[in-house]
């Protein structure tokens, strides 16, 4: 699955989200805020008391059966939230130190203090191999007090030893194993947290580097600006499309078509769509009508592969390669 979210034996699936649902309509969804507590249980993060223990190989010969200690290496397992069965999660160093969902979500809750972020989503992947929790900020990022964008303080960390505690400053709201890759490729700035450290003794040092995000998130905004104070003629902005779709010279007359009906499209959400009625005519609307093309009217067979689509891979290349063009 491309969300690759877990789903437990009696069905539930290990996500929740604050008032929103997301594309793949999984999970809880929660009429209001959710506090660090509320957000491991909704998502069914708590009480997996991740641990290590000691690994032990068996050899089968025709002498007979051998028990060989492994004193480097440990399998880290937990308490699975709905079985209360101990599950495999990874083998890692003897220098590994657990981190407990709960710690991830407490680490988010010491950065931002007071600040009134609320936790947003949170969730399970892999079998537990991979978590992810996320706070929205309270405050938007406002482009020239006319165009919002949320933005977000994302946590993510690994159980098997693939990935350190690692937190970014994002646009991306995550919800899925896709969108950590999005929210990732579009950070503004990120701090890592090893598993071989004390975790709460380098909140201060994060705090740090949360400052150096906010000062990328307003090198962001600038350019953004600059954008929406920028006007862009339909000439410059076809050009653009031509750019980020490219149409060989022996283009086959479907492949035409499709070119065809695609400019057509992006000329109306740049010219005529509510959605850009406010920044109309600039190159930030320009920006904003490829965006919203690739997310709500490229061609896809579902809903959902559209989603998938436009969040990863190729639709997220193209959003951060249009950003490039109308930014000069």
């Amino acid at each position: 699955m491309a969300h690759e979210l877990e789903t437990f034996a009696n069905g539930q699936t290990a996500f929740a989200s604050a008032r929103l649902s997301a594309w793949h309509q999984l999970g809880t969804v929660t009429d209001s805020c959710m506090t660090a507590q509320e957000v491991m249980a909704k998502a069914w993060l708590g009480g997996w008391e991740v641990r290590k223990i000691a690994i032990q190989g068996i050899e089968i010969t025709d002498k007979g059966v051998t028990k060989v200690d492994c004193p480097d290496k440990y399998m880290t397992v937990r308490t699975n939230p709905a079985t209360g069965a101990t599950e495999y999660l990874g083998v890692v160093g003897e220098d590994y130190s657990v981190v407990q969902n709960e710690q991830v979500a407490e680490t988010l809750n010491l950065l931002v203090d007071e600040s009134g972020a609320h936790f947003e989503t949170a969730g399970s992947m892999r079998k537990g191999r991979s978590v992810f929790v996320t706070m929205k900020l309270p405050t938007a990022m406002q482009i020239a007090g006319i165009d919002d964008m949320d933005l977000y303080l994302a946590a993510n960390t690994s159980h098997d030893g693939t990935a350190s505690l690692r937190l970014d400053a994002t646009p991306v709201r995550i919800v899925c194993r896709n969108t950590q890759r999005t929210a990732y490729q579009q950070s503004r700035g990120s701090y890592t947290f090893r598993h071989t450290s004390n975790v709460s003794s380098k909140i201060a040092e994060a705090r740090q580097a949360l400052g150096l995000m906010w000062r990328a998130f307003e090198a962001f905004e600038t350019e953004a600006e600059k954008m929406i104070n920028e006007a862009l003629t339909m000439g410059e902005f076809e050009k653009i499309v031509a750019e980020l779709w490219p149409l060989a010279d022996d283009a086959s007359d479907v492949a035409k078509n499709n070119a065809k009906q695609r400019t057509a499209t992006l000329r109306y959400l740049i010219r005529d769509a509510d959605t850009q009625a406010a920044i109309k005519g600039t190159r930030w609307a320009g920006y904003q009508a490829v965006t919203e093309y690739l997310d709500h009217f490229a061609p896809a067979k579902t809903d959902v592969a559209r989603a998938t689509r436009a969040l990863t891979g190729a639709g997220a290349e193209l959003k951060a390669r249009a950003f490039e063009l109308l930014a000069v």
